[in-house]
């Protein structure tokens, strides 16, 4: 059976076997396309059989060397999600298939720089909250988005996802289904379960979605699903607070996702429970606070470091 045809295949299994999100299936699919046509102008090789550790060594030179729209070289962590991608489609060729083909094993991801994480300290998580002008449905509404954000740590795909009904604010918790259709418990402190409250009691319709924008045609069909917040949207939102309250860093969701593990641990929390209320499948990816966070680290060079 030929790679055009494979492909399709396993980017249906991802969705179908291994409930992965429209937009990794999305990515996946970009990733193995942009493969597929590498393949096509650059040998003979259709089938899966075909497919070797020297081609492989061409492929990932052509990815090192490949420019962006804009010019810029493309990113080292864009080139392994190429390759994870690819060893993804060997792998299930081999176990799924029983097709003959390279071992993903064989195929070694690129070395990575150590991530650097950006996050807010408190007194600029406190600007960034107080940003929003209250006086109106608007304003309630981004702080109450603000707020939730850094309550939860929550990924702006599954923020945009909630409806009413997934919170329960006298509990101050709710579920998630996160990446990998992996379902969670978040918490909300007293302080977001107020201004959530706040907002939907500001509101005058009666929508499914949790967040809706106020621009733009009203969409009352199925529950107002139309009236959602896009994840964009929630960007912009924080770009915008961002550039009001001064601050002087470029502040996405993430970096409010960033901040509540930071605060986490800065405040004694041990790393095993932040990984699940972040969600993450391995330690190894909740591990990359660590290093900005280490109480204990700090403590001794306050105590031993020389004064002179």
């Amino acid at each position: 059976m030929s790679l055009d045809l494979l492909i399709p295949e396993f980017l249906e299994y991802l969705e179908i076997e291994k409930f992965c999100s429209p937009l990794t299936v999305r990515a996946y699919r970009r990733y193995l396309r942009r493969f597929y046509n590498w393949l096509t102008e650059n040998s003979s090789i259709t089938k899966p059989e075909d497919i070797n550790l020297d081609l492989i060594r061409r492929y990932r030179l052509y990815l090192a060397h490949m420019h962006t729209r804009n010019g810029a070289q493309l990113k080292r962590v864009s080139q392994s999600y190429h390759i994870i991608a690819l060893r993804s489609f060997l792998r299930y060729l081999l176990v799924q298939r029983d097709t003959v083909t390279l071992s993903p094993d064989k195929i070694e991801l690129p070395k990575q720089s150590s991530r650097s994480v950006s996050f807010l300290d408190s007194g600029q998580v406190k600007r960034l909250l107080n940003s929003p002008q209250i006086s109106n449905r608007i304003g309630l509404r981004d702080r109450a988005i603000l707020e939730t954000l850094f309550s939860t740590g929550l990924r702006v795909s599954e923020l945009v996802s909630l409806n009413r009904d997934h919170i329960d604010l006298k509990r101050q918790e709710f579920g998630v289904r996160g990446k990998g259709n992996k379902l969670r418990v978040v918490f909300l402190s007293d302080t977001a379960a107020q201004w959530i409250r706040r907002y939907l009691q500001s509101r005058q319709d009666h929508f499914q979605p949790l967040f809706i924008r106020y621009s733009g045609r009203v969409h009352t069909a199925r529950n107002g699903e139309k009236m959602r917040l896009t994840a964009r949207s929630i960007q912009k939102i924080v770009i915008k607070y961002t550039k009001r309250c001064g601050l002087p860093i470029k502040v996405s969701p993430h970096t409010l996702r960033h901040s509540f593990a930071t605060d986490l641990l800065m405040g004694g929390a041990d790393i095993r429970s932040v990984q699940e209320m972040l969600g993450h499948e391995s330690i190894r990816t909740t591990q990359v606070y660590t290093h900005v966070t280490n109480r204990h680290l700090k403590e001794v060079h306050k105590a031993f470091h020389s004064r002179m």
